[in-house]
């Protein structure tokens, strides 16, 4: 099991490589545009993404790039589409089977979503922001394809049109919600060895605060897929407990 999860993992990672080495190549496209972006982003943070900065990295003037996104909140929503296209190929890598259980295939859906948002933690903020700045309907379609995929599975699991829409709500919440914790910055210090030093317990006032100061070291710790799964598995036994 371990190996075949391994392979899975090799066969994700070399389909991602593939489809960024082709967008990076060739004549300028969305998709290179976009995979462009992405990584000026992987590498600086989203205060350095700019039209400008991408064309430089293009080797093109910003204004050869409003063919392919119409302004810079176009291309903030081509990072989050670029995202999900990556968790496309990545569910494509690692398919469970020609009949999946829906709750194991929530759970490969859900930690594929993990995988991809902890390789891109600068891109992350934009799940949340872009979500509450674009209407549904204008959404890219990878980012509504997600939408679709898990109604589908809530669907084959006998769930009613009502149930369904509020389960697939609180799903999109623990996912989401789960990669902004993993990613909250907690470290005040990185060249601390000390936890208490590197976390800066000592700016916390030990009267006001004894419970967070005292947590705060397994807080920082990461949760990882186990975490996740747990959670998605206690989401799904309270709001679904009778689905078949």
């Amino acid at each position: 099991m371990a190996k075949n999860h391994k392979d899975a993992e090799q066969g994700r990672s070399a389909s991602v490589r593939r489809i960024r080495h082709q967008g990076r190549n060739g004549r300028l496209s969305r998709e290179r545009v976009l995979a462009t972006a992405l990584e000026l982003v992987d590498r600086e943070g989203l205060s350095a993404m700019s039209m400008r900065r991408v064309g430089a990295e293009l080797g093109v003037e910003a204004m050869t790039l409003y063919r392919y996104a119409s302004s810079k909140d176009a291309m903030l929503d081509g990072l989050v589409e670029a995202l999900y296209l990556e968790l496309d190929v990545a569910l494509a890598a690692d398919p469970l089977g020609a009949e999946p259980d829906w709750r194991a295939e929530l759970h490969r859906v859900a930690r594929a979503t993990h995988q991809v948002a902890m390789a891109h933690p600068h891109v992350v903020p934009l799940l949340a922001t872009r979500m509450l700045a674009v209407p549904l309907a204008r959404r890219p379609l990878a980012v509504l394809k997600d939408h679709e995929r898990v109604l589908v599975l809530l669907e084959q699991a006998g769930l009613d049109e009502s149930t369904a829409s509020m389960v697939c709500r609180a799903i999109t919440a623990w996912i989401l919600g789960y990669a902004f914790v993993e990613l909250q910055a907690m470290v005040d210090n990185s060249e601390e060895t000390e936890p208490a030093f590197r976390l800066g317990l000592h700016r916390m006032p030990v009267q006001e605060l004894p419970r967070l100061r005292k947590t705060a070291p397994a807080i920082a710790e990461h949760g990882g897929p186990e975490g996740l799964a747990a959670g998605l598995d206690a989401l799904l036994d309270r709001f679904a407990p009778n689905a078949r």
